[in-house]
């Protein structure tokens, strides 16, 4: 028998693919969904920030996640795309692979976060089992690893291009 509270969805998410490997943001942090465009470089900032991007006249820093997170640069082809947050009242836009969809998920359903091959302890806030909804009924799942937006820093990422 299921309880109320196991039934009860407490949060959305966003999962795409990096380097593949599936994450996954809280859905109230993200503003938008973007295509690749190339930023405009900027000089004298961190390798991970590709440039800036204006956002209906509001300047946006670009960041590479996969560099962010320590590993070789995304190679961009056309499924890649920025991933437009909002913490805090600031904003960054983040380079994925490709969006993969937006799940529902229980509190109770979230792991404690694993050791990673993440360069930076404490940006990974837990993970979570979600089942693809093509796969047969034999597919466990795939794990999805949930950022911590705030641990990746998205305010000194602003306060860097500003």
């Amino acid at each position: 028998m299921t309880t109320e509270l196991e039934t009860t969805v407490d949060r959305k998410i966003v999962t795409f693919s990096l380097d593949k490997h599936a994450f996954g943001i809280d859905m109230r942090s993200l503003t938008e969904i973007r295509e690749w465009e190339e930023p405009t470089p900027l000089p004298g900032v961190p390798g991970y920030i590709l440039g800036v991007a204006n956002l209906r006249g509001t300047v946006v820093p670009v960041v590479g996640l996969a560099e962010r997170l320590g590993w070789q640069p995304s190679t961009i082809h056309p499924r890649s795309c920025l991933l437009v947050v909002n913490l805090g009242g600031k904003q960054a836009g983040f380079l994925v692979d490709e969006v993969d969809d937006i799940i529902s998920v229980n509190e109770a359903q979230i792991q404690p976060a694993p050791d990673t091959q993440i360069d930076e302890p404490g940006v990974i806030s837990g993970l979570v089992k979600v089942s693809d909804r093509l796969a047969d009924a034999s597919d466990d799942g795939r794990m999805v690893l949930l950022l911590d937006l705030a641990a990746l820093g998205v305010s000194r990422i602003t306060d860097v291009a500003a």
